[in-house]
């Protein structure tokens, strides 16, 4: 297994147990200054994985840590992507849809990437060159390499019908978005609306329970990376709204212009 994809995955779960930890208690919560939450799961999150990170000399843009101007980070054509707490706003409503992103960025793009669902223990990883990815379970948070022997390959499901199952945020639902589904609807699809936060939107894309993946709402780079590569890693495409390219990374802006993945 690449040494990276391998200590991605480390990171991520050690990281998980600790949000479990915050999760299973009282806990408060503070806002940043566009109004966010922030917990003690978030930087405590965020502390381990940086952990892990530091150790690959590859430079770090997390969501939680001091932003680099870019007259710096335009130099790196290599850097780590974090996310330690992907859906604070659910992790605050206890409905367990959170997750733990890690992504490696080459020259603008994902080449892997790690999510895990701390609640479910679940693990989804892929490494983009190999064109595959993969779920496993890590009970109770024990990480051990050998776990990694039961994952499954997860897939998209190819045979679209007449039915369109749409993803939805939970969080973040827009008008534009009510607008695209009206379309669908239009051209003759009958639309099936999947609900769910955070980083799990891509993880049903890439797992087949999913054929479509409408963002029109602000996320940034930390929110996509991992997500993009497990899709990628698939054969789904994120593609910008306005001009059907791809999403990039460790740009001037960190913030993602409007997209799709199908």
């Amino acid at each position: 297994m690449n040494k990276y994809l391998l200590i991605a995955i480390e990171a991520a779960v050690a990281a998980g147990a600790e949000i479990i930890e915050v999760y299973s208690k009282d806990f408060e919560v503070q806002l940043k200054d566009d109004d966010s939450p922030l917990t003690v799961a978030d930087e405590r999150a965020n502390t381990i994985i940086n952990s892990f990170l530091t150790g690959t000399t590859i430079p770090v843009i997390s969501e939680e840590n001091k932003q680099v101007d870019y007259a710096v980070r335009k130099g790196w054509t290599t850097c780590w992507m974090v996310d330690p707490l992907d859906g604070t706003k659910e992790f605050v409503k206890r409905n367990g849809e959170f997750t733990v992103n890690i992504a490696l960025i080459e020259k603008g793009k994902p080449v892997l990437g790690v999510i895990y669902v701390p609640v479910t223990e679940t693990l989804y990883y892929a490494e983009v060159k190999t064109e595959k990815a993969f779920k496993c379970k890590i009970p109770n948070h024990a990480f051990s390499e050998d776990l990694l022997n039961t994952s499954v390959s997860i897939s998209p499901d190819w045979n679209l019908t007449s039915t369109l199952r749409v993803v939805a945020s939970k969080s973040h639902q827009t008008p534009d978005t009510d607008v695209f589904i009206k379309e669908l609807k239009q051209e003759g699809y009958e639309v099936e609306l999947v609900s769910k936060g955070s980083s799990l939107k891509f993880c049903l894309m890439a797992e087949g329970a999913a054929d479509m993946y409408p963002r029109f709402a602000p996320t940034m780079e930390w929110d996509t990376a991992a997500g993009h590569a497990l899709c990628l890693a698939v054969g789904l495409e994120v593609l910008q709204v306005d001009n059907d390219k791809p999403l990039v990374y460790n740009k001037t802006e960190l913030l993602n212009p409007y997209f799709i993945v199908q």
